[in-house]
């Protein structure tokens, strides 16, 4: 075999696909949009045609692949392949992808939860190279991750291991998109940011326009207002700190990793996130443990969950 692989970033709005040579270069890539809006067959059909264009910038051939890994958001069955119901891919009601893809594409596919395929590229290619136990963070629109034990991407019994994002800190507090209240995802993603800084403004705008202002405010604007001065983008990025803050270290306490990687959108807010965030864990975390590992910024970029893909097959074997 060429050890070539092909990656495929399925989500809401694109599909990212990439082939990879066996040293981890990018060879080939693709980008279209998802369209998610027609339905399963029309977006694999598309994956598909992405896979085509990936290959064929790469000068491959579908049959010069090793493998080919697919990443897709949740709830999905790793075992059987099936994609369960995720809620921003319409329609999407048990569909086996895996088997679907490989019966077009003649080549062995695996398939895995986005977070799990981000968390295994930074490991093998980006931040976490060189660990054999790393725990990995994508904080934006909502909060994902994925496990790296002894050198092993972690799954669970359903595959629904790591799930950080819905880890409960505060049992009464904001809904989360899973049901639950006061999940880490519901008080410090990159949308509960966004919604706590819209909320307090308006309460303290009493309907003026700031009010207005604060309806289509992001979480990049709630960092760029604390760096005016903004006291209550402060106040929000605390608050949003110390949640995060706390649930890595309970992470820490349950994996003792070697390194933490945070990426997704609210990472790029840089020291603005990392200097308070490495100093609160460090406060919550056992005294022993404090000079035990590291908090990093994720290295991979946009590419990052493709690049995961990619690698599923050698994980698997």
């Amino acid at each position: 075999m060429s050890g070539y692989t092909l990656g495929i970033d399925l989500g809401g709005t694109k599909i990212m696909t990439v082939v990879v040579s066996p040293e981890g270069r990018v060879a080939g890539e693709a980008r279209l949009d998802t369209l998610a809006h027609e339905g399963p067959d029309a977006v694999i059909a598309r994956l598909l045609q992405s896979a085509e264009q990936a290959v064929a910038q790469a000068g491959l051939r579908m049959a010069d692949l090793e493998a080919i890994g697919v990443c897709a958001p949740g709830p999905l069955d790793v075992t059987t392949g099936v994609v369960l119901s995720p809620p921003n891919l319409p329609g999407w009601i048990d569909i086996p992808l895996r088997a679907r893809l490989a019966q077009a594409l003649g080549r062995p596919v695996y398939l895995d939860n986005d977070a799990n395929a981000a968390a295994l590229a930074e490991w093998r290619l980006g931040a976490g190279r060189g660990t054999r136990d790393m725990i990995y963070l994508t904080v934006s629109t909502g909060i994902g991750g994925g496990a790296i034990v002894d050198g092993r991407l972690q799954h669970g019994k359903m595959g629904a291991a790591a799930e950080f994002g819905h880890v409960i800190l505060e049992p009464d507090g904001p809904r989360c998109n899973c049901g639950n209240r006061g999940c880490l995802e519901a008080l410090a993603s990159g949308t509960a940011i966004a919604r706590a800084y819209a909320e307090r403004a308006a309460r303290r705008a009493a309907g003026g326009n700031e009010a207005f202002a604060a309806k289509t405010v992001t979480a990049r604007d709630v960092f760029a207002r604390q760096a005016e001065g903004d006291p209550l983008a402060a106040e929000v990025i605390a608050s949003a700190v110390r949640y995060l803050a706390i649930g890595i270290a309970n992470f820490v306490h349950i994996y003792n990793p070697e390194r933490v990687v945070v990426g997704g959108g609210v990472a790029s807010a840089g020291d603005a996130l990392f200097t308070p965030l490495r100093e609160q864990v460090r406060s919550y975390v056992f005294p022993h443990l404090r000079d035990s590992f590291t908090i990093e910024p994720a290295a991979l970029g946009t590419h990052v969950g493709a690049l995961g893909a990619a690698l599923l097959g050698l994980a698997a074997g």
